[in-house]
């Protein structure tokens, strides 16, 4: 958001008396106050109050009282879908005929805020990706917890659709043109010019996904600095109330935020795990195809905010480090565009959990991004083909895991890479049985343990090195 301006009318008498203890009931205590572009937030005995600011964007109108009533109402509304425990309600700002101000009080109200319960800062995601604190059990029910809100959420079939989309590229394009000195002129205008490519190969899909219901009003800013720890649950807050055009949108592109912030901090491997429960609770086929779109466009979007915010910065080395993150986004929005041919993963055994778990880190590894989608073999044989053919068709990476050991399972394999010119790769951990073809598959010693074993399997899934003979559908 650029472009702000200011209410005529003052909040400063409100502001003021926000930041007093003895307006919450306290004596000594010192309120904690947290500004942001479209808020102030005010820390006091448990509680945040969060006013929004007088101001306007050209996404936002926080210019009247009547506009910053019905936002609070909305944040409530809408925040209270994913985290009810935080959000406990609206309070007023009321100033009587002494001049005395009170929450809720008599005589007219000035301004209202929305009143929450506080959390530690340090249970923030990104404090907690930063400090190592989150796990793949974390990340899986964070997957399962945004695939519940696209669930119940309402349908916006008057939002998305291609001509979102393209709104999206020109908002990035114009608020990128504003920082491309301090980025690199040639890369972002690559970006541009790939993104407006990718996106005339999706119109007829994103269309109809508008028409199948998959646009709907979800978060609209899915970061993991809009998600926390509470209650011991991963939970999602500060959802966008302010704008049908930002908050209503096609649920993969509300994911897709939160994937490409963990693919950027370099935990891929959770952003992984979250990708996989969120499709166990809402399954997507051709949808995968919007995906490297989606993720590039969620790259530009937080390139230019990160290039504006070093541009505020008085520290040098600070405005740089941000710099360097806005250039790293650019980069990756690009290399989520670049064609990269999906592959087909087996991996069978006859131990259970090592082989879950062995797939899974394989699974996290393998290109594109954000990794295979994998399939456990929970559903009848000709289910689980048949699914992975939808993955595999729309251009993600498939791994199926499972015992694997009949023939039945081994030709699956081999006739469906073969049907879709995709790479094969079939791994066993274990001894492999006489029933299976040893020119088709790469055994893994069970005995050196699957961190060893992932090791090995690490430059053939990635392509890291041309040593390792490439097996296509056929053995050779």
């Amino acid at each position: 958001m650029t472009g702000a301006h200011f209410a005529v009318d003052d909040q400063d008498a409100v502001i003021d008396f926000l930041s007093r203890p003895e307006s919450y009931g306290l004596c000594k205590n010192e309120i904690e106050r947290i500004e942001t572009h479209c808020s102030i937030v005010f820390l006091a005995a448990g509680r945040a109050y969060k006013l929004k600011r007088a101001i306007r964007y050209a996404s936002l109108d926080y210019t009247t009282q009547a506009s910053r009533l019905a936002a609070c109402q909305a944040e409530l509304v809408l925040n209270r879908r994913t985290a009810p425990e935080l959000y406990l309600g609206v309070r007023s700002i009321n100033r009587d005929e002494h001049g005395a101000f009170a929450f809720d009080g008599p005589g007219t109200a000035l301004d209202y805020v929305v009143v929450m319960r506080q959390f530690a800062q340090s249970d923030l995601f990104d404090h907690m990706a930063d400090s190592g604190r989150l796990t793949p059990e974390l990340m899986h029910a964070l997957g399962e917890a945004v695939g519940r809100l696209h669930v119940t959420a309402e349908p916006t079939p008057s939002c998305g659709g291609s001509d979102a989309i393209r709104s999206v590229i020109a908002d990035n394009d114009r608020e990128l043109a504003k920082v491309a000195v301090e980025l690199d002129g040639t890369a972002v205008g690559t970006l541009s010019s790939r993104s407006r490519r990718t996106l005339g190969g999706l119109v007829g899909l994103l269309d109809q996904r508008r028409t199948d219901g998959k646009v709907r009003r979800g978060h609209g800013d899915l970061r993991l600095a809009n998600i926390c720890l509470y209650g011991g649950r991963p939970t999602l807050f500060d959802c966008i109330e302010f704008s049908d055009e930002i908050g209503c949108i096609d649920v993969l592109y509300d994911l897709a935020f939160l994937l490409m912030d963990l693919q950027l901090r370099g935990r891929g491997d959770l952003g992984n795990v979250v990708f996989n429960a969120y499709l166990d609770l809402v399954p997507e086929a051709e949808g995968l195809r919007t995906l490297p779109l989606f993720l590039a466009l969620r790259a530009a979007t937080r390139s230019y905010a990160l290039a504006g915010s070093a541009r505020r910065r008085a520290s040098p080395r600070e405005a740089a480090r941000l710099l360097a993150q806005a250039r790293r986004h650019i980069d990756a929005g690009i290399k989520f565009l670049a064609p990269t041919r999906p592959q087909l993963i087996v991996l069978g055994g006859d131990e259970e959990q090592g082989r879950a778990e062995l797939a899974d880190a394989i699974a996290a590894l393998t290109p594109p991004a954000p990794g295979a989608r994998v399939f456990h073999r929970a559903l009848s044989d000709e289910a689980v083909w048949r699914e992975t053919s939808g993955v595999l068709t729309a251009g993600c990476s498939g791994m199926v895991e499972g015992e694997l050991a009949t023939q039945a399972a081994e030709t699956a394999a081999v006739e469906l890479a073969a049907r879709l010119g995709v790479r094969l790769l079939a791994f066993w951990r274990g001894s492999l049985p006489a029933s299976l073809d040893p020119r088709l598959w790469r055994t893994i010693d069970v005995s050196q343990g699957n961190l060893v074993a992932l090791a090995r399997v690490v430059p053939v899934v990635t392509g890291a090195t041309m040593q390792d003979r490439e097996h296509t559908a056929s053995p050779t």
